[in-house]
């Protein structure tokens, strides 16, 4: 009731942050006059005064005003930019750990040297994240000249880098590189042999460029390290061939069947699911075909993982559509991001969808993986000790940054008023008419000599409006997924009088398109341009820029809404950058995806209302506010899913922490001797409490049991029985002391053959072998649990509860099988002594095998459904149900360990 009354007198919590960095930014004018008189040696000192001045105690945030003046003057000399005031206040939101949101054109990446130039001054490195390689390079590149005149380190991390090459760009003052690759580099660090194989140092600070993409958009795909698992391609071949068999069932509002059929699809969630009916016609399929035994349930437990492969490509087949999710490319298929319409090439749908999704397409399908290790983009950025970002779009995600992230959104204020025009939405009732709409807007348009940017959801759509503007012979440009190698070059002209271009979401696009097109792209295509060519381009750009002007600006015309009002706003920037003029138009349909699933019944009811006829179109406030009330639902939807699959990969976090705590651990250790003592008394103690109860009488006692047990895992034949029967005095406590004297000084015995040197090292590499087979055994365990944890929900159980519950008796059976199984190994096998030099060849040769397995995924997360009620199933799997890659033993042939004994009565009892 008081909040509008306060914020009319005190102003918002932004403009109140805004007035308060305005005085910082009176202080660095102040400097302003001072670092000017300063010669080019004398500014560029200034970093090694700060850094002496930090390391006297003097904090980042006393630096700040000079630091910031010190950047800006630099930038004027080597870059011929100086920064603006607006800028100013967000290299101190950056600094102070926050988001900043600035307009399209505002200078982001001129904004980010500040708080960079900053952060870096502390030694400890700053990583700046971008979505993609070429805008790491591009802003690397751009940005170099400030920070190395300013004696700064900068480096680039990007895929298939040189080893030493990495090592060096993690060692620089400041780092760019894109998610992507900062995440697997994490995960390659955590699965290194040695420390000098790591390449990441402690995570400091972070800048995320287009931070709403990286830590939202991307939020529900998990980072994977996967090796390859076994062939299953026939049988993703043969239930190909049943789903066509398969018919949709239809029903009323009411519950009356229109339709009878097998599976129903649920589009608001993107989920699919087999009825009765269907569930008995696969069984029967199946058993006709030979994939299933007569009489057998698709829900007995061995024949889950056909049931896996069934819903696979039952989704393959009705939720995923060709140019829309995917195009098919050099006969692979490859996703096609649905927030920038870039394709993804390399990435894969886990669960087996993409090779559903090969087969339906009578693709070459490739072989399933398994999981060596995983993180998301929610946990991997949230390991930095300071975190920030800047993106042209955050305000309406503001909650879920601050609830996820602990990150509060600052709008940064324009340093040029807005300009553009928003109208409100056109709806029609079908898209026929709205494509009709949207061609007479654009020849209209056309006429004016304004340069229009048509914004498409789907490469589909995008392929419908160039067809319709060949029929009517307009000339344009198609920029989508097929055609993003020559983004840059349409990008850099659509802003020229007259020029047309389709596009799918331009999020991401990295690119501002400039009123009367790119003068510098025209001179840069020429070979050693002269001054007087340079000239003309530019008189010739400053002619077109001002037609383009005095025409209304860049059109900016959407053919549909997407699901996050934050897209739109995407595409609505481009229009009216740095105070251009500009305008911006949605044409919707009641037949659009988004209409027809949220919010066509209100709108249809309003128009019918209104007595509305084919070929009309409506323009009001209430339809614009009903379909924005339709977004921040779907809005919402995905927050509550991105918040629940957190919840999940939180436990799985937690206890990644602990492993990776205690893989660095032994990595760092020069003798892991003490460990492996530790382990030897928990192991001996966990044994013996097995066969000798607590408290019991010798006549409980399983002697025999326990020799067994000792003998498998130490590899020690101890004649306890005999001991027991010379001695009346052995007791429990006595006989604990007896079996770890014998048992050290048989491994004692082993070091005097191998040499203590040969033998620690030995130590090390079995132990993180041991703890990263475990560990990839655990995460497949992990998921499948994850699959079925919602059945909880039937006994009235929290399944959230009921995971945590579980994956702690799971983490805890993990622990004690690292130091029985590292016991177990060191205990049979016999050490020799390697010459050094074997010994490195040797290594290497492993570790360039293990690489040649491993494959790279920042897999999607499919069927991110609506968080649903207790009882109902939610699908929160992260990653494929992965298979183990080893070479396949025979259950009766010697065990891989060494113990000499058969697989199935050694480690073939463990998988």
């Amino acid at each position: 009731m008081f909040a509008p009354l306060l914020k009319k007198l005190f102003g918002s919590k932004n403009e109140r942050e805004v007035k308060r960095m305005l005085k910082t930014v009176q202080l660095v004018n102040a400097f302003e006059e001072q670092m000017v008189a300063l010669s080019d040696d004398q500014l560029r000192a200034k970093t090694a005064e700060f850094k002496a001045r930090i390391a006297k105690g003097e904090t980042l945030d006393k630096l700040l005003p000079e630091a910031f003046a010190v950047a800006r003057e630099a930038g004027k000399r080597v870059m011929g930019m100086r920064h603006f005031d607006v800028q100013l206040i967000g290299g101190m939101t950056l600094h102070e750990g926050m988001i900043a949101e600035m307009r399209t054109g505002e200078g982001k990446t001129l904004v980010a040297t500040l708080g960079v130039y900053l952060n870096a001054l502390s030694g400890k490195g700053v990583h700046v994240v971008t979505v993609n390689d070429y805008l790491a390079r591009r802003d690397a590149n751009w940005m170099r000249p400030l920070y190395e005149f300013l004696g700064m380190t900068v480096g680039v991390v990007t895929p298939f880098q040189p080893p030493e090459e990495k090592r060096a760009a993690y060692a620089a003052d400041i780092t760019y590189g894109t998610n992507n690759e900062y995440g697997f580099d994490y995960l390659r660090d955590n699965m290194a042999f040695s420390m000098e194989e790591k390449f990441q140092r402690e995570l400091n600070f972070a800048v995320i460029d287009e931070v709403d993409s990286i830590l939202i958009d991307e939020a529900r795909t998990p980072l994977i390290i996967s090796g390859q698992a076994e062939d299953s391609s026939k049988l993703y071949i043969e239930i190909n061939k049943l789903i066509p068999q398969l018919e949709l069932h239809v029903e009323e509002v009411e519950g009356e069947v229109t339709k009878a059929g097998h599976y129903t699809v649920d589009e608001k969630t993107r989920q699919v699911e087999l009825n009765e009916a269907g569930h008995q016609f696969i069984e029967d399929m199946l058993t006709r075909v030979g994939l299933l035994a007569e009489g057998e349930s698709l829900y007995s437990a061995h024949n889950l993982g056909l049931l896996t492969h069934v819903y696979a490509g039952l989704r393959a087949h009705k939720l995923f559509h060709r140019n829309i999710e995917y195009i098919v490319q050099d006969g692979q298929v490859v996703l096609v991001d649905e927030h920038t319409g870039r394709t993804m090439p390399g990435r894969r749908l886990s669960e087996g969808l993409h090779q559903a999704i090969e087969a339906k397409e009578n693709l070459n399908i490739q072989a399933e993986s398994q999981t060596l290790a995983s993180t998301t983009f929610q946990n991997y950025f949230r390991l930095y000790n300071k975190l920030s970002g800047m993106t042209g779009t955050a305000d309406t995600e503001a909650f879920e940054f601050h609830q996820i992230y602990g990150l509060s959104v600052m709008v940064i204020p324009p340093n040029k008023p807005l300009a553009r025009k928003d109208y409100n939405d056109l709806v029609f009732l079908t898209a026929e008419e709205k494509y009709a709409a949207i061609i007479n807007d654009i020849k209209e348009c056309m006429t004016q000599g304004r340069p229009v940017l048509v914004g498409t959801a789907t490469i589909e759509t995008s392929e419908h409006m160039s067809t319709l503007l060949d029929k009517e012979g307009i000339e344009h440009k198609v920029l989508n997924a097929k055609f993003h190698e020559k983004e840059a070059e349409i990008i850099a002209q659509a802003g020229r009088p007259g020029a047309l271009t389709i596009a799918t979401n331009m999020a991401g696009r990295g690119t501002d398109i400039l009123l009367g097109g790119n003068w510098e792209v025209e001179v840069a295509s020429l070979e050693n341009p002269t001054p007087e060519q340079i000239a003309q381009i530019k008189a010739d750009w400053q002619k077109r820029h001002q037609q383009v002007l005095e025409s209304g600006g860049l059109q900016v015309i959407a053919s549909e809404r997407h699901e996050s009002r934050r897209i739109d706003n995407q595409l609505r920037g481009r229009a009216g950058r740095q105070g251009d003029a500009g305008s911006s138009r949605f044409y919707l349909s009641l037949e659009d995806s988004l209409m027809r699933i949220f919010a066509s019944d209100r709108v249809k009811n309003f128009m019918k209302a209104l007595g509305m006829q084919s070929g009309e179109a409506i323009e009001h406030r209430m339809v614009t506010n009903a379909i924005e009330k339709a977004q921040r639902k779907v809005e919402g939807r995905n927050f509550d899913i991105r918040k629940q699959l957190l919840e999940f990969d939180d436990v799985n976090n937690e206890q990644r922490k602990v492993i990776y705590h205690m893989r660095n651990t032994l990595l760092a250790a020069d003798n892991i001797g003490e460990t492996i003592a530790d382990f030897r008394q928990d192991v001996l103690n966990a044994t013996v409490s097995a066969h000798i109860p607590p408290q019991s009488l010798p006549e409980q006692w399983d002697v025999a049991g326990l020799e067994a047990a000792l003998q498998n895992d130490f590899g020690v034949a101890l004649p306890i029985q005999q001991w027991l029967d010379e001695d009346d005095h052995l007791y429990e406590e006595t006989l604990r002391e007896k079996l770890l004297s014998e048992l050290i000084a048989a491994y004692n015995e082993k070091e005097d053959q191998a040499g203590a040197e040969a033998l620690r090292t030995f130590e090390k590499q079995i132990v993180l072998r041991v703890l990263d087979d475990l560990w990839k055994d655990h995460l497949s365990t992990m998921d499948h649990l994850r699959h079925g944890i919602h059945l909880r929900g039937y006994a009235q159980k929290n399944p959230k509860q009921e995971y945590k519950r579980e994956s702690f008796t799971l983490f805890s059976e993990l622990l004690d099988s690292i130091k029985r199984d590292s016991i177990r190994v060191l205990s049979h096998v016999q050490v020799r002594r390697e010459d050094p030099i074997e010994e490195e060849q040797r290594l290497r040769q492993e570790a360039e095998a293990l690489a040649a397995r491993m494959q790279f995924q920042h897999d999607e997360a499919p069927g991110l459904e609506q968080p649903q009620l207790l009882g109902e199933e939610v699908d929160v799997a992260l990653a494929t149900a992965p298979v183990r890659n080893e070479q396949k033993l025979g259950r009766n042939e010697l065990c891989y360990c060494g113990s000499g004994k058969k697989f199935k009565h050694c480690h073939g009892q463990i998988q």
